[in-house]
């Protein structure tokens, strides 16, 4: 199979959910990938499925670490830099979700840690790296922007990664900043948001794949967008 074009994007939280999806969707369009997880284990099985479609490199760790941000731009600068960025993972906080004036602090500051400090810090460690007319895409929620009961904690960072991602475009217009809805998915975060309950009927997070397409590879001015709402380019598929 013959691409066009020798893209490369880095993907968080890429061994499972949307992750996952993205990573299967990207590879078949051509894109090389530098994938990242906790879960080394899983990681490493998606790399080797992977590499049967396209280059993989694969580094587990915690985006919150310094270090492993430091590892991933070392592994940016050695694929001649980066065309996208997708900080997709992220913590939920506790399962069930409390209330407000029940949410314990300690966690809520892991939460924001990881949804907004982290988002923030890789991109800054990965600047050098990328190329022009970068795309980044930070992944945000529903609850960014309605107000859940039991969803303060989780809705309030993803309300704070949208500031940023929008602060973020109007400072960089030589980049494209998109921070996109992928609404409700069958992952094992919303099956961790709503324990014991049956989500079946959620739709699977391949379908929203192609609405991250349409982001990363068509002309959309940055902005905050709804992946089902999107129409991907021609040729899109999900993953």
């Amino acid at each position: 199979m013959t691409f066009q074009l020798e893209r490369t994007a880095l993907i968080t939280g890429a061994s499972r959910g949307l992750g996952l999806a993205l990573a299967r969707g990207l590879a078949a369009r051509g894109w090389n990938l530098i994938l990242t997880a906790r879960d080394a284990d899983r990681l490493r099985a998606v790399r080797d499925e992977l590499a049967r479609v396209t280059h993989v490199a694969a580094i587990a760790g915690d985006v919150i670490d310094p270090k492993h941000r430091e590892a991933l731009a070392v592994l940016a600068r050695g694929h001649a830099g980066l065309d996208a960025v997708i900080n997709n993972a992220g913590a939920l906080g506790p399962s069930p979700q409390p209330a407000l004036l029940d949410y314990p602090l300690e966690p809520l500051v892991e939460v924001f840690l990881a949804n907004v400090l982290a988002p923030l810090a890789m991109i800054q460690e990965l600047q050098h790296t990328l190329k022009p007319g970068a795309r980044i895409v930070n992944v945000t929620s529903d609850a960014a922007v309605n107000a859940y009961p039991g969803w303060g904690g989780y809705g309030a960072s993803k309300a704070a990664l949208e500031q940023l991602s929008a602060v973020l475009a109007a400072e960089r217009s030589d980049l494209r900043v998109y921070w996109v809805d992928p609404g409700d998915m069958r992952t094992d975060m919303q099956q961790a948001a709503y324990p014991g309950e049956d989500i079946s009927d959620r739709p699977l997070p391949e379908s929203r794949v192609p609405g991250f397409i349409a982001v990363l590879e068509g002309d959309l001015p940055s902005g905050r967008y709804v992946a089902s709402d999107l129409a991907a380019p021609a040729g899109a598929v999900a993953a």
